[in-house]
């Protein structure tokens, strides 16, 4: 097993920014050439002046949900309930959710309007339960939208962003798709600018969905490295998607994945030699030595310590061949005062 104190490390409180740059590209840009093992820094808005001419650049168009509510028991008392939305299917109708006090089976919770979830039964930590009560435009995602807040990450609390500014600042641009519970973060510095400069060097989007779960903040463990398993997240490639990645590979074209999901999401659909069309389940665990088969370059953010990211981003290291591990990386990013985590600076590998 690998020793997960290579992935440790302290972050000053002070490099843990609480809320978006803005305008989004004014972010900083840590870029790693790992053929000539040199750091260069730049701002987001330069993207385009590192990435070759025809990259093809491959996007998580997930969209973050407003999954967390403050519900009512029905014998009284406030309750937490943050719903699993990535965790569903379209026509799935038990609803996964967690709980921050007792709940039991049986139990009902009820929203403002007198929708409730009837609790139906329980697994470990994680209750399932099913909507009540509710009109017709009474649908979950409508109860999420006006009741819901923006499930951000424990390091922002006590941010003092208004929720209405997160539904907009926590997403990407070209969020459109899918039911994620966290933002990939690696896309928020992305812009209308940033596309056109990018655009001028015909570099080209490809978009992909991978649904962000909660397990994305969680340390890994020794059962993650006995299993060879990660937390579950939904993936969806479209047949058109796919096509595109292998024309580009097979012209020869550079392959640029934006953040630690959209790289999951193409090592998880690659097989005989080519990205294939998905729609399910990935529980593909990522850490060095790994051969990476589909990304040339990896766009990412500075991560949580001895997080499955971190080892993911130092196996892509690794796999370049190069002269730095990612404590390396972080250790001049720390003294060079780059903003880490969600709402950070961005790491550009080639």
């Amino acid at each position: 097993m690998i020793n997960l104190e290579r992935y440790n490390y302290a972050v000053p409180p002070s490099l843990i920014r609480k809320r978006g740059v803005s305008p989004r590209d004014h972010a900083r840009l840590f870029i790693y050439d790992t053929a000539r093992d040199t750091i260069t820094h730049d701002r987001f808005y330069n993207l385009a002046r590192y990435l070759p001419r025809n990259t093809l650049l491959v996007l998580n168009n997930t969209k973050v949900v407003p999954a967390r509510l403050w519900l009512k028991k029905e014998i009284g008392g406030k309750i937490e309930v943050f719903v699993l939305a990535n965790e569903m299917t379209p026509r799935q109708k038990e609803i996964p959710f967690l709980v921050d006090r007792k709940c039991a089976v049986g139990q009902k919770i009820f929203f403002p309007n007198g929708a409730f979830l009837v609790v139906r039964r329980q697994e470990k930590n994680k209750f399932f339960g099913v909507l009540h009560g509710q009109t017709k435009r009474d649908t979950l995602s409508h109860l999420l939208a006006r009741y819901g807040a923006t499930p951000i990450p424990h390091y922002l609390d006590g941010a003092d962003v208004a929720e209405r500014t997160l539904r907009t600042r926590y997403q990407t641009i070209f969020a459109k798709s899918g039911a994620a519970v966290a933002a990939p973060t690696a896309a928020l510095h992305f812009t209308p600018r940033v596309f056109a400069s990018l655009a001028q060097k015909k570099i080209v989007p490809a978009e992909l969905t991978l649904n962000v779960g909660r397990g994305t903040f969680a340390p890994v463990r020794e059962e993650n490295f006995q299993t060879n398993r990660l937390h579950a997240e939904h993936i969806i490639i479209a047949k058109s998607v796919a096509e595109k990645i292998n024309r580009a590979r097979a012209r020869g074209n550079p392959i640029a994945a934006v953040g630690t999901t959209s790289i999951r999401a193409l090592e998880t659909a690659f097989a005989r030699g080519s990205v294939r069309p998905f729609d399910g389940e990935t529980t593909l665990f990522v850490y060095p030595p790994h051969r990476f088969h589909v990304a040339d370059i990896l766009l990412t953010n500075f991560h949580l310590p001895q997080s499955s990211l971190m080892l993911l981003v130092d196996a892509f290291l690794q796999h370049k061949k190069s002269e730095k591990n990612i404590g390396d990386l972080y250790a001049v990013a720390i003294q060079e005062k780059y903003a880490f985590y969600s709402f950070g600076d961005s790491m550009l590998i080639l």
